[in-house]
């Protein structure tokens, strides 16, 4: 893929993610062109990949938009995951061992838990993506990629309170215990509880928006 496709690719996923481009908001390719700095093919290309990767959907007029999912769709994203990456925090405390455990403790103990939602999505990306590498699964990995980048997650975040954060570090805290014991059960259970627990914060948010409007 050339330089300016990757551009154009960044930029975009960076946009949707910070929430600057707003679910159902429509992708326009000139003014993408415009802002990003390349030409409307790559844009076009970009467009294409992100809309495999779920960022982005297509009308029947082949007009592109920023993906709004209801409810219903991020629950399944949501029970996915917690099907997927339950069964990776089971093999990682399989196969991680102490050492998987001892890289996972560093990332836990370098987390702020002040609300600061950018450090919280740093350190939350860096221990999931720990977990997956420390499950030695491609295939697993392969299916989780999509998953774990979806902005849903970044916009879930964004609701946490600081109660909300510290949680979520008491629960990374557990995991990592399970994995350095062993325990691929309670790893899977811990794992399971975190993200669907995530998903009803999402929920509870979306349902005030609502009654809000």
């Amino acid at each position: 893929m050339s330089s300016a496709a990757d551009k154009a690719y960044s930029g975009i996923r960076s946009l949707i993610l910070d929430g600057t481009l707003a679910p159902g908001e429509q992708l326009k390719e000139e003014e993408l062109a415009e802002r990003i700095g390349v030409s409307r093919t790559p844009i076009r290309d970009a467009l294409r990949r992100l809309e495999a990767e779920f960022f982005v959907t297509r009308s029947d007029s082949q007009r592109s938009f920023v993906a709004d999912q209801s409810v219903e769709d991020i629950d399944e994203i949501f029970t996915l995951r917690a099907m997927l990456e339950g069964h990776a925090a089971a093999r990682a405390a399989t196969v991680g061992g102490p050492a998987l455990a001892a890289r996972l403790r560093e990332i836990v103990d370098k987390a702020g838990n002040g609300g600061d939602v950018d450090a919280f999505l740093d350190h939350n990306a860096d221990f999931h993506a720990e977990i997956i590498a420390g499950a030695g699964s491609d295939r697993l990995a392969t299916m989780l990629a999509r998953l774990v980048s979806q902005p849903i997650v970044h916009r879930t975040a964004r609701v946490y309170d600081k109660g909300q954060f510290e949680r979520s570090l008491f629960e990374h805290r557990e995991l990592v215990d399970a994995i350095e014991r062993g325990d691929a059960e309670w790893a899977r259970s811990v794992m399971t509880s975190h993200i669907r627990r995530a998903f009803h914060v999402f929920e509870e948010a979306a349902q005030a928006l609502k009654r809000e409007k």
